[in-house]
């Protein structure tokens, strides 16, 4: 199995607001930079999406070292997943899961690599989580740059 590194970031210009994301593969010298826009979401929704875009860009079953800086998804998937599962998607106060769209997609993706998660302190000294952060924000603002142009001309 290949080893790969896996950076992501999301945000969110205001929350919720316009967001982007960001996800940095890194595959010996090898490096691929990926990042997107939602015209109207959430900061946990840009973090959970940045993850799943870098594990759809793998074409085959890797050893995946995910560097994050959200705790929200890296607990996610390493721990409350299984219980809403088990609660039919309920929390354990019986709510309905937040973003259970996202968190189905990301259990799919994740079941076929080999995982190994690492929490990282967002805006500190790492660069690749600083350079996703960077392009997660640029996307977010694109889309709204966009989103003026479209309403100034309509």
């Amino acid at each position: 199995m290949k080893r790969v590194k896996l950076i992501t970031d999301g945000s969110c210009i205001r929350n919720p607001g316009p967001g982007g994301w960001a996800a940095i593969l890194r595959y010996g010298d090898h490096k691929k930079e990926l990042s997107g826009a939602v015209e109207r979401t959430t900061n946990n929704r840009m973090e959970m999406t940045a993850v799943l875009e870098g594990l759809k860009a793998l074409h085959e079953p890797c050893e995946v070292t995910v560097e994050i800086d959200s705790q929200y998804v890296k607990n996610g998937l390493t721990g409350w997943i299984h219980r809403w599962k088990r609660r039919n998607w309920k929390t354990a106060t019986g709510e309905a899961v937040k973003n259970r769209d996202l968190w189905q997609e990301l259990d799919a993706a994740v079941s076929k690599h080999k995982l190994r998660w690492v929490w990282v302190k967002g805006h500190a000294n790492h660069a690749d989580n600083n350079r996703c952060d960077r392009l997660a924000k640029a996307a977010a603002r694109e889309n709204v740059k966009k989103r003026d142009a479209k309403s100034r001309r309509g």
